[in-house]
């Protein structure tokens, strides 16, 4: 099934159209059908070799873009998913649990959105509760115990911003996720498959290897809310999107990520497979580079890494 296209893609799907439309009318003429068909793909990867920020960003949601209980499917076995805080309850915008990649027995520990309103309602459109932050914790802690690597899956517009959460102690959760990561006592790896979306993504985010796909994103807000505080409305988001830095490139070039996941052409969501096996491939080279260092240096290295971020002045 081919994905829908976003309004960018509109010239390819019109090409597409005319394509078929030769071909059924004149499936003889062959040196046309041939130069439409050459004509098609080059403007195709022109297209998608020159995105600009927005249009990553519009990639990044697309409705059939793989979720990271995609990913778990095609990459991983053996998963018996974890429930609970211990505290107050269950979040299903986190899933996590025990999974097998590979030689290695691991936890992984998901942002997960929904593809329909039935769904998303179920995991909260992506955007978790504390709960939600603290089962990550918990299950954090139980990898250290029993030195497993740790596997995150951030794809989130941002953490839950209601009353309930508040009253929970959002800030309070992923703040204390934010120093445990720093501290925790074996090898994690983060990747940003869709949406990186500020502190909820940073909740999961403390991590030796940050990965992140090709046309996804990682920014302290989304294009729309810097578009409405800087420029007082939402129109300006391609504007914004640029400014932020947002991009997978973006940030591999400032050293704020550790790699960059290729994808096919036009995203992950045009071939599901070919994406589940990159990430799988990163993954296994992460943790093979990340288990031939000793837990200090791990761990001097992973706060060395965060200390560098960033520009200070006086």
């Amino acid at each position: 099934m081919t994905p829908i296209p976003l309004d960018f893609e509109e010239p390819l799907l019109d090409l597409e159209k005319c394509l078929d439309d030769l071909i059924s009318r004149t499936p003889e003429d062959i040196d046309r059908i041939s130069l439409m068909q050459e004509k098609l793909e080059l403007m195709r990867t022109d297209l998608y070799k020159n995105l600009t920020p927005w249009q990553r960003v519009q990639i990044a949601r697309h409705p059939s873009r793989p979720y990271a209980l995609d990913y778990l499917e095609r990459c991983f076995s053996d998963f018996v998913e974890l429930h609970g805080d211990r505290c107050f309850g269950d979040d299903k915008a986190m899933p996590a649990g025990l999974a097998r990649l590979g030689k290695y027995h691991c936890v992984v520990i998901m942002q997960q959105k929904g593809r329909n309103v039935k769904e998303n309602v179920l995991r909260n459109f992506g955007s978790p509760h504390p709960e939600g932050y603290r089962k990550a914790l918990r299950l954090m802690k139980l990898a250290e115990k029993f030195s497993l690597p740790i596997i995150t899956f951030i794809d989130t517009p941002g953490a839950y911003p209601g009353i309930g959460a508040e009253e929970r102690h959002i800030a309070e959760s992923i703040a204390v996720n934010l120093r445990e990561m720093m501290m925790l006592k074996t090898p994690i790896v983060s990747l940003i498959i869709g949406e990186g979306g500020s502190g909820g993504a940073l909740g999961i985010g403390v991590s030796d290897k940050s990965l992140m796909l090709e046309n996804a994103y990682y920014s302290v807000i989304s294009p729309e809310g810097c578009a409405a505080i800087l420029w007082k409305h939402r129109k300006h988001a391609p504007e914004a999107a640029a400014a932020l830095k947002l991009t997978a490139q973006d940030l591999a070039r400032l050293g704020l990520i550790d790699g960059i996941i290729p994808e096919p052409l036009g995203g992950a969501h045009y071939d599901v497979a070919t994406a589940a096996t990159e990430v799988s491939k990163a993954i296994l080279n992460a943790l093979k580079e990340l288990k031939q260092k000793s837990l200090s240096n791990l761990l001097k290295e992973r706060y060395a890494k965060f200390r560098k971020m960033g520009i200070f002045s006086e």
